[in-house]
């Protein structure tokens, strides 16, 4: 069944700021309808009028039930989901890491998937198709000194990522993972004055050091995840599923400053 502009659905989640906006806008461009859920009321009203909007933290369970069923009471289908939601977390030793730090990212990071996915299923199942791209990061592959509950959040969505591309394969369901790598934008300026106060260096430094960590010695842009979605989610795309597309530029470290370079 089709959505309200005569093409696929897909339902965002963080999807009214950074990564998450960038995919909402690019999909839309590409005349899908759109679904945003996010907890920031700001940001959801500054979005298009025709994308519908949810309010919801997608940790919790009532809520992402709700969401999906509005989804469906609108668009009668669910074609694509991408989690895109998720938190940095704490920067500090692990020593330093409350309980309380560690499972509230784990709980938006990676039970927030877990939730998602869980709703979307049976719709998608009843359809013989879907998409379930999860957003997830280089920090899936590798270890991240000082982030280690943001680290094993995201090996966790590539451990999800291959389960349900395995058993939803046969209902004509793929599943793939997109590892960004340093984005540009306001969390990622967040991550970097965190590691500067926490190593006592400026904030250039640690900049610095993301950028030369890098093959192409760049940042990644919003722009550049969003376009592997839309691939991903393409008839192009067919037989591609229980992939991690790694869009970071080819990582060969986290940065100078964590492997003694200068």
């Amino acid at each position: 069944m089709e959505g309200s502009k005569g093409q696929r659905s897909v339902l965002i989640t963080a999807g009214a700021n950074g990564i998450g906006k960038a995919i909402a806008s690019s999909f839309s461009q590409s005349g899908a309808s759109v679904h945003v859920v996010d907890v920031d009321e700001n940001a959801l009203g500054k979005l298009p009028q025709d994308f519908l909007q949810t309010i919801a933290d997608v940790a919790d369970e009532a809520s992402v039930c709700s969401a999906v069923r509005r989804h469906i009471n609108a668009f009668g289908s669910i074609d694509v989901l991408i989690n895109c939601a998720g938190i940095q977390g704490p920067t500090a030793g692990i020593e330093m890491i409350s309980l309380a730090e560690w499972r509230r990212c784990l709980a938006v990071n990676l039970d927030a998937m877990y939730l998602t996915c869980r709703e979307v299923v049976p719709f998608m199942k009843r359809q013989t198709s879907g998409n379930i791209i999860n957003i997830a990061s280089t920090a899936g592959w590798h270890g991240y000194p000082l982030r280690t509950p943001y680290a094993t959040s995201k090996w966790g969505v590539i451990g999800l990522t291959k389960s349900l591309a395995m058993e939803l394969g046969i209902h004509g369901i793929r599943c793939n993972a997109i590892c960004p790598g340093s984005v540009e934008g306001v969390r990622m300026e967040r991550v970097i004055a965190a590691e500067a106060l926490e190593k006592g260096v400026s904030e250039e430094e640690i900049r610095k050091s993301y950028s030369i960590g890098s093959s192409l010695r760049t940042f990644v842009l919003p722009e550049d995840i969003a376009d592997m979605a839309l691939f991903l989610a393409s008839n192009s795309a067919g037989k591609v599923t229980g992939q991690i597309m790694n869009v970071d530029g080819h990582l060969e470290s986290f940065g100078g400053l964590n492997h003694g370079e200068e």
